[in-house]
Parts: C-alpha cells; sequence; structure tokens
C-alpha cells in the first residue's frame, strides 16, 4: 500500500513514479475521491456534534418531564443523515483502496528504465561457465537416462509440470535443501522457522499477492491459499506488530514446499524442473528500520551468493529495470547461475526490497528508540525476501554443471555429508 501523505505532498511525483513502470497516473483522481471524503467527513463530525448536543437537550427534557418529541424526531433525521454520510465515506474509501491496492510499489531510484528483462543490468559475474570436452545434457535428460526423474508418471497423476524424484536425486534434493537451512542459520543468524503452506485471503494481501496475482496461486474451496513463497507466511507473521527499534532486524528462513499456477506460462520450460506447480525454495525474510534496509538488502543477496560460491557456481548478479521489477518490490537483485545444458544465464535467486510497501498494508510498526528518553511515535518498519535459494533450480544447477561424460553425477564435496558420504550418482 502507498503512503497517501507522501501522495498528496508530491502528486507529480507519484504519477511518474507510475510512468516508470509504463502505468497511467493516477494521483488527479486518487485527490478528487480523498477531497470528496474529506468534505463527507467534516458533515458527518459535524453533524455528531448535533446528535450529541441533541441527546443532552433530550436528557435535559426528560429529566425535568418535558415533551421530546419533536428533539427526538430531529434525532431520527440526523441519524438517517450519519447513515447517508457514512455510505458515502465508505464508498469513496473503498474506491480509493481499490485503486491503491492495484498499484505496484514505488521504485527506488537506482533502478534502471527499461522495458522488460532487456534491459536489466548485468552488474557483476563470479566465476566461468564450465567447459566441457562433450557436449552437457540437460538435467531432465540427465535424470531419465538415471532412472531417477519421471515425468510421465507425475502427470499422469497430476497434470503437466510436475515431477517425481526417486533415489539419489531425491536424496540430493533434499541435501540441498538442508545444506542451505544450516548455512544461512549456523553463518548468516537466521532463524529457522516451519510455516503453513495454506494461508487466508488477508494474509495474501499483506504480503502484495493479492489482487494482483491472483490468478498465479492456488485456492481451495474453503478459500484458503497455497503458499507461492514463504515469505508469505515468515512476513505476514509482522502483521498488527509493534515493536522497539532494538529487536530489529529480524531474520527469518524456512524451507517449504511453494505452489504456483504458472499462468501465462503457456511454452515456456515446458520441460524439466525450471517451472513447475510445486517446488521447494529456501526463503529469507528480514524485517528492519528504513535507514538500514539497503544495506540488509545488500546482506541478503550476499547470503544467497554465497550458497551459489559454497556449490562452486558460476553466476551473475543482475539489478532488475523499471518493466521487470515485481509489483511489491522497490528494488530487486536476480541472482542468475550457468546451465552449460542449456548454455545459458537463468534465474535461480531473486532478493528484493519493498520497503513499507508490506508493511502499510499489514500495519506492522516499529517504535524508534529515543536518547533523548522520550517515547517516539510509531513508524513502519520495511520488509525485504530473497531466495536463499530456489530448491529445484539448484538441483538443476548442480547436476549440469557436475556431470559426467557416462552421464553420472559428481556429488559436490559439502553435499557429501547430507548424503551418506557419496561421491557420485550413476
Amino acid at each position: 500500500m502507498h503512503d497517501f501523505k507522501a501522495l498528496r505532498t508530491d502528486p507529480k511525483a507519484f504519477d511518474y513514479d507510475l510512468a516508470r513502470r509504463g502505468l497511467p497516473p493516477a494521483s488527479k483522481l486518487l485527490l478528487e475521491y480523498d477531497e470528496e471524503r474529506r468534505q463527507y467527513l467534516n458533515e458527518l463530525h459535524q453533524k455528531q456534534a448535533d446528535r450529541n448536543n441533541l441527546s443532552k437537550q433530550i436528557s435535559e427534557l426528560k429529566r425535568n418531564r418535558l415533551n421530546t418529541t419533536e428533539l427526538e424526531e430531529r434525532g431520527i433525521n440526523l441519524r438517517q443523515a450519519l447513515e447517508t454520510l457514512q455510505a458515502k465515506v465508505n464508498e469513496l474509501e473503498l474506491k480509493i483502496f481499490n485503486i491503491l491496492a492495484s498499484l505496484p510499489n514505488r521504485l527506488a531510484q537506482d533502478v534502471p528504465q527499461g522495458a522488460d528483462e532487456s534491459g536489466n543490468k548485468v552488474v557483476h559475474q563470479w566465476g566461468n561457465p564450465n567447459i566441457f570436452d562433450f557436449v552437457p545434457r540437460q538435467h531432465f535428460e540427465l535424470g531419465e537416462k538415471l532412472g531417477m526423474m519421471d515425468f510421465a508418471i507425475a502427470s499422469k497423476m497430476s497434470g503437466a509440470r510436475f515431477c517425481i524424484l526417486q533415489g539419489d536425486l531425491a536424496r540430493l534434493e533434499r541435501a540441498l535443501g538442508q545444506f542451505m537451512l544450516d548455512f544461512h542459520v549456523a553463518e548468516h543468524g537466521y532463524t529457522e522457522y516451519v510455516v503453513p503452506l495454506l494461508v487466508n485471503e488477508q494474509t495474501m494481501y499483506n504480503t502484495d499477492k493479492l489482487p494482483k496475482f491472483g490468478d498465479q496461486s492456488f485456492c481451495t474451496k474453503d478459500e484458503r491459499w497455497l503458499i507461492p513463497t514463504a515469505e508469505v507466511p515468515l512476513t505476514a507473521m509482522q502483521a498488527d506488530e509493534l515493536i522497539q527499534e532494538n529487536c530489529l532486524p529480524i531474520r527469518r528462513t524456512a524451507l517449504s514446499a511453494c505452489f504456483r499456477s504458472e499462468a501465462g506460462a503457456a511454452g515456456k520450460d515446458t520441460r524439466g524442473l525450471i517451472r513447475q506447480h510445486q517446488f521447494y525454495k529456501v526463503e529469507m525474510v528480514s524485517v528492519t528500520t528504513p535507514e538500514q534496509s539497503e544495506i540488509e538488502h545488500e546482506r541478503m543477496t550476499r547470503c544467497a551468493e554465497e550458497v551459489l560460491e559454497k556449490l562452486n557456481l558460476s553466476y551473475r548478479r543482475v539489478l532488475l529495470c523499471s518493466g521487470d521489477t515485481g509489483f511489491g518490490a522497490a528494488k530487486t537483485w536476480d541472482l542468475e547461475v550457468w546451465l552449460p545444458g542449456q548454455q545459458a544465464w537463468r534465474e535461480i535467486s531473486s532478493c528484493s526490497n519493498t520497503r513499507s510497501f508490506q508493511a502499510r498494508r499489514m500495519n506492522a510498526r516499529y517504535r524508534p528508540d529515543s536518547s533523548e528518553g522520550k517515547k517516539a511515535g510509531p513508524e513502519f518498519v520495511h520488509t525485504l525476501n530473497g531466495s536463499g535459494v530456489a530448491v529445484g533450480r539448484a538441483l538443476v544447477a548442480v547436476m549440469e554443471n557436475y556431470q559426467n561424460q557416462d552421464g553420472s553425477i559428481t556429488v559436490p564435496e559439502l553435499l557429501r555429508q547430507y548424503m551418506g558420504n557419496l561421491q557420485k550418482i550413476g
């Protein structure tokens, strides 16, 4: 949600930020609704004062056993007028809410301008893509040849974009998730959580997944939503909370199943694990002060980068442009890993600073520390989220980068402790 005070103060800047995302201006209509709402509110407050005065007069007459019929009729008229005014206020507030709920976050100033992913900016690269003395296979070719990756049976049971892993490949995926959790907890100071996979509509709205991305998620018959990422419950834990500044930053992590409908993905990555309806991801969430959120954003991104460095996977960091930055993000770093089977860089992590966008939706605030001993007024926290990293895509990257000519896969050394010291899958 947006800061309406900031919109009133500088509507041109608000519309400029919308234009950066290719959207039409919205401040004029919003301010017109707001002005009309405030006029009705003034009338409402005046009539409430009149009603209070009238109530006092009626009470006084009744104490003196005088006739109150005329005043009571005026009271009935006042009540009807109040109900009408309140209905008009509610209608305008709903219009304002619906517009604001549909508008994306305002972008950070250093986000480059661009219409789509072609405008993204590669900031740096770590490592060099592996060079093989044979033609490297894609992960699904390796998995099917090993007899440990089955899309056909999964499709019979669940439809397209599902997969069954078995044996050592299933164990390798589990090892990746365990390693990432252990690494973020022990080395990066995150607290591990096990979170619900089903959440209510308000929780999805709080974390900017509704109404914008309703078609990208799965909803049950009792109107609960399967989480598209553990970011949703990890962040929504902060809803309606007021905490002291000295409790920040809060850092949370979880390994969870994630569910996405992949609406609009027809024809994209139809084979393999890159784009599935169900997948696993290690998520990182931070809650911090506005002054520290940029530093925390860099820290979080480095946490994800270190996972790839530990696995010796070549990656590059990409700053997303205005046209590719997500709805709730003010700024996003993507990490792209090299896949030799595809001969392409593919996203494996996305770390975003939403600033106060989610906090305003969920009323998540903190009370700043005061050096003068005076209590400062509550302020909205900043929330950040990032993949630390996507487990399925990490499995893809390990399979393709650690493959051997005979179709076997060398297990990265640091993962062997999770796999009974197994050195090779084949």
